[in-house]
């Protein structure tokens, strides 16, 4: 049996009679929701704002960004792995502000000619690299003053260290690269050994 990837609709009668239809949003499917759901201040995800997401799978989580960050908003949703890419591709046709990129997010400069400058990076690739890919991409297209929002596994960058020091190794990563950590959550009971950290990124500025 094949469990379809996208988000249970719920349907409520409204005090009108009318039928009012939610989308649920899984923290167990979704490092976002699970930290929404566990208590982090901001996300920085809101209307209007212009989103660059790496490691956007199927696009299950990049749809509910997209809702969120509206018609006025943009979400970059880039996924290196072409059998995802396919859906993630599909469920853009069906929200035309998002921009589906089929590229590694450890080479920005392949997909520059799409990406415009961002108000947040989500990041959630699970690499060994993680905290070098979002400071490229930060690099790349981050705003001044923007944030970054990623989603930490310590397994993937170090199964032998306890995960505690394995995130405050990342964010001391994060910190060489101008940016600043805000809040750090762990994604219990949703994920095992997963932090979500918010930082702000501030890059060195020229002196006149």
């Amino acid at each position: 049996m094949r469990v379809s990837s996208l988000p249970v609709r719920v349907s409520v009668e409204g005090p009108d009679g009318t039928k009012i239809e939610y989308r649920v949003w899984n923290p167990f499917r979704s490092k976002l929701a699970a930290g929404i759901l566990g208590g982090v201040d901001h996300v920085h995800i809101a209307p209007g704002k212009k989103v660059l997401y790496l490691g956007g799978a199927s696009g299950t989580t990049v749809s509910h960004v997209a809702d969120i960050v509206g018609p006025e908003g943009v979400v970059y949703a880039v996924e290196f792995s072409h059998r995802p890419g396919r859906e993630l591709i599909n469920m853009a046709k069906k929200r035309t502000n998002v921009v589906p990129i089929i590229e590694d997010a450890r080479h920005p400069h392949k997909y520059r000619m799409f990406v415009g400058m961002v108000d947040v990076i989500f990041a959630d690739v699970a690499q060994p690299d993680q905290a070098r890919i979002i400071a490229l991409n930060a690099h790349n297209f981050l705003k001044n003053d923007g944030h970054i929002v990623i989603s930490i596994k310590a397994n993937c960058i170090d199964s032998t260290v306890d995960a505690a020091k394995v995130f405050a190794s990342e964010v001391k990563k994060l910190q060489q690269e101008r940016i600043k950590p805000q809040e750090q959550l762990t994604l219990e009971p949703y994920e095992r050994d997963h932090a979500l950290v918010v930082g702000v990124y501030r890059p060195l500025t020229k002196k006149n």
